[in-house]
C-alpha cells in the first residue's frame, strides 16, 4: 500500500456541478449517484466542493426563516454553499499521503487534481481507501485475492 498511487484507486467519471447550479439541483444529483460530496469545476478547473452534510446545515438554517423553503432553495446556488479552495491530493501521490491528508483535515474524500494542480481528474475516499486495506490484508492472509475496485 505505500507504494499505491491514488490515480489507480480514484473513480475517474465524476459528477460535478458550477458555482451557479442551484443546489436543489445539486442536491437531486448527489441522492441519485449515492455521493455524499460534489466537486464543483469552472471549466474543469477545481473551484470548490459541496457536501451533503453543507447541504443539510443550509436546509436546516433556512427551515428557521419566515420565507418558504422552497423559495429558499430555488435562489441558493452551490457557489454560495461550497468550501472553496478545497484540500486536494495529487493523481500521482500515494494512497498512503491521500490518507494522511483525510486524518489531518478530518474529512472523508479528496478530490483528486492533475499534478499541476489545476485540474480535476477524479476523486478519491476513505472508501477507497479502506478497500486497498482489506486486499492487503486479505493478499496477506489467503495469498493473492482480488477485490472489486470502484464501479465508476
Amino acid at each position: 500500500m505505500i507504494h499505491t498511487l491514488v490515480r489507480d484507486w480514484m473513480a475517474q467519471e465524476l459528477s460535478t456541478a458550477e458555482p451557479q447550479t442551484e443546489i436543489v439541483e445539486a442536491y437531486q444529483l448527489m441522492l441519485t449517484d449515492q455521493i455524499r460530496r460534489l466537486p464543483v469545476v469552472t471549466a474543469n478547473r477545481l473551484v470548490g466542493i459541496v457536501t451533503l452534510s453543507d447541504l443539510y446545515r443550509v436546509f436546516d438554517l433556512l427551515s428557521n426563516t419566515e420565507q418558504t423553503l422552497s423559495q429558499k432553495l430555488e435562489q441558493m446556488t452551490v457557489g454560495e454553499v461550497m468550501t472553496p479552495d478545497p484540500v486536494t491530493v495529487a493523481e500521482d501521490a500515494t494512497v498512503g499521503e491521500a490518507a494522511q491528508k483525510m486524518l489531518e483535515n478530518k474529512i472523508s474524500g479528496l478530490p483528486v487534481v492533475d499534478p499541476v494542480g489545476v485540474n480535476l481528474v477524479g476523486i478519491i475516499t476513505e472508501s477507497d481507501i479502506f478497500r486497498i486495506v482489506a486486499q492487503e490484508w486479505s493478499t496477506r492472509r489467503h495469498g493473492s485475492i482480488q477485490l472489486p475496485r470502484r464501479s465508476t
